[in-house]
């Protein structure tokens, strides 16, 4: 059973629609009555029907778009409206700014032609703030101000009062700076016993891992050897039994027996029995004999070639971990020059800094702010 896809139920519309079109085309053109009289009256009531519904549409088309265009003036005369009161409302916040903002007193040369200056002017000088008070006014010089004796007071209170603060906060960054120096060499130290112990760790860690490598190395190579010793033994047994089933079997042998016919002792089976003497027997068998030897010689000088190898390898195994412990045996002794140094420096600048306190416990304090001054200059 075959499923109707929905192209092919498209395809089979178009078709039937072709087929009623044409039956439709002929049955206008073979009609004998209107083939005679020769005018198609459904033809031309389409076109009518056409043409009509060609107008309606341009009708509706029109009348569209002159409701359209009345919407639009509609708008076009609201936007005026409103661009109109907006304009008059801005004339009035104008007009209403300046009554308020912008009045004859408020300006810059009002002052030049205002009636009642006089009435309006104040002394030449009513403070030592006074902003009127210029250079060219000659009205205030330097010292002849009205808190001279309040100023000088409390310039003699605020110097002191620097001075107290420098004291403290000299105070401070001595201790800031202590504290600070004596943490950093607590936390050198733990650096350094943190690196040692763990430097300590990673020596343990690799001998663990070489012992590890080497007895895994050796045991590989004591179950390679013992492999092969195996496979050797296991291979020259089989060459022996075959080398002795081919010796002992009637093909090499050449028993007479087996080349002996049912016809008589006098006649053999020809494709049994080669008529080969005792001694090229002997010849053959010593031959074999000597390829047995020379085998079993290659076959010693390759287990002595693998044995010389292994041997190499585990030399050059040794050979690798010595040259390893000497390179941290180097480092362990760069490491200790190093602490070494270290501590030495820690010591050095823990005097130095002793020596520096006893300095300022010792000097006066007056010296001393009088030098501090000196070189903060």
């Amino acid at each position: 059973m075959e499923v109707a896809l929905p192209e092919d139920l498209k395809r089979a519309a178009r078709l039937a629609k072709r087929r009623h079109a044409e039956l439709c085309r002929q049955e206008r053109v073979f009609n004998a009555r209107n083939r005679i009289i020769g005018g198609d009256i459904e033809a031309w009531n389409l076109q009518v029907h056409d043409q009509k519904i060609k107008e309606a549409t341009e009708k509706a088309r029109h009348e569209t778009f002159a409701a359209e265009m009345r919407h639009n003036d509609k708008i076009m005369v609201m936007l005026e409206d409103r661009e109109r009161k907006d304009k008059k409302n801005l004339c009035r916040a104008i007009n209403d700014f300046r009554q308020n903002f912008q009045k004859p007193e408020t300006r810059r040369e009002f002052d030049l032609s205002d009636p009642l200056a006089l009435k309006k002017d104040i002394p030449a000088r009513q403070s030592d703030n006074d902003i009127r008070n210029t250079v060219s006014g000659m009205q205030k010089f330097m010292g002849e101000d009205l808190n001279f004796y309040e100023r000088k007071k409390f310039q003699e209170e605020q110097n002191r009062e620097w001075s107290f603060q420098q004291q403290r906060e000299w105070r401070n960054a001595r201790a800031v700076q202590k504290c600070a120096e004596d943490l950093y060499t607590e936390t050198r130290l733990q650096f350094d016993e943190t690196a040692r112990h763990l430097q300590k760790l990673e020596s343990a860690t690799k001998k663990a891992v070489c012992a590890a490598v080497k007895e895994f190395n050796k045991n590989q190579a004591m179950e390679s050897a013992e492999r092969k010793n195996q496979e050797k033994k296991q291979e020259q047994e089989d060459n022996l039994a075959e080398i002795s089933s081919l010796l002992h079997g009637d093909l090499l042998s050449e028993n007479p027996q087996q080349a002996a016919s049912s016809f008589g002792p006098h006649r053999v089976v020809p494709d049994r029995w080669k008529g080969m003497t005792q001694e090229q027997l002997e010849q053959i068998r010593l031959v074999q004999k000597q390829q047995v030897q020379e085998k079993l010689r290659l076959q010693e000088e390759e287990y002595q070639r693998d044995m010389d190898w292994d041997r190499r390898r585990i030399q050059g195994a040794r050979a690798t971990l010595l040259f390893e412990r000497q390179q941290q045996r180097q480092q362990r002794d760069l490491r200790r020059a190093l602490d070494s140094s270290n501590l030495s420096l820690a010591r050095e600048q823990c005097l130095q800094k002793k020596y520096m306190n006893e300095v300022c416990t010792n000097q006066p304090t007056g010296d001393f702010f009088t030098q501090f001054n000196t070189t903060s200059r």
